[in-house]
């Protein structure tokens, strides 16, 4: 792919849980969705969030196998360097217009949207009061900062299944490594046996109650 193609160059699409109105001083949760999926992926898990969240459902902006993503990549879980830091980029800008409104900002990130959760967390920790990251990787070896204490202060969710055959073992194992011994976070870490390269119930109730205290913290 060439450099044109690799930079998102479509605005970014985002469907809210709240009409505009509704939306000052809530705490905010960014929702990335998976590679070739799309702001829609999260709809069933709605229902599992705490009710005073305000939930932005961001569509990737490249347009990918029927669906869209957050980056191009060298192989699964490999962002290229120039296409991560080009949707950070979009993304940050976009979420500096917003943030104000809100009494704190999180993510959440499934798979490819992990990745990405990840790339913003690593550019920008400081706009982050938490984040929950499901069933992916970090972005490695993407140009993205990760001295030891990068994330000190934020609040991590970790959940995914050991048995998950879709994210290369190479990047979890490192992922694991980073996060618990380098990344300064306050990580929860939880694994769900027989869950697959998916979200299950068991994961919605602690995702539920990790976004309930984590909401109640500012950014």
């Amino acid at each position: 792919m060439s450099h044109a193609e690799q930079s998102p160059v479509s605005p970014l699409v985002v469907r809210w849980s709240r009409a505009e109105g509704d939306r000052d001083d809530t705490p905010l949760l960014l929702a990335l969705h998976g590679r070739g999926s799309d702001e829609r992926a999260f709809s069933g898990i709605a229902p599992y969030l705490p009710d005073d969240l305000t939930v932005a459902f961001v569509r990737g902006p490249i347009a990918e196998g029927g669906g869209y993503a957050w980056f191009t990549n060298r192989g699964i879980g490999r962002p290229v360097a120039q296409s991560i830091a080009d949707s950070t980029r979009q993304v940050l800008d976009w979420l500096d217009t917003v943030a104000a409104r809100h009494t704190s900002v999180s993510v959440l990130g499934f798979s490819g949207g992990m990745a990405m959760a990840g790339g913003l967390l690593l550019a920008r920790p400081e706009r982050f009061s938490s984040a929950v990251l499901l069933s992916g990787t970090l972005p490695w070896d993407a140009g993205l900062p990760t001295e030891p204490g990068r994330l000190a202060g934020v609040r991590i969710l970790w959940g995914r299944d050991d048995a998950d055959t879709v994210i290369p073992a190479d990047l979890v194992a490192r992922t694991g490594e980073w996060l618990r011994e380098k990344s300064g976070a306050d990580l929860a870490e939880r694994v769900y046996p027989a869950l697959g390269h998916a979200i299950g119930e068991g994961e919605l109730n602690d995702i539920h109650t990790f976004l309930a205290e984590a909401g109640n913290r500012p950014s």
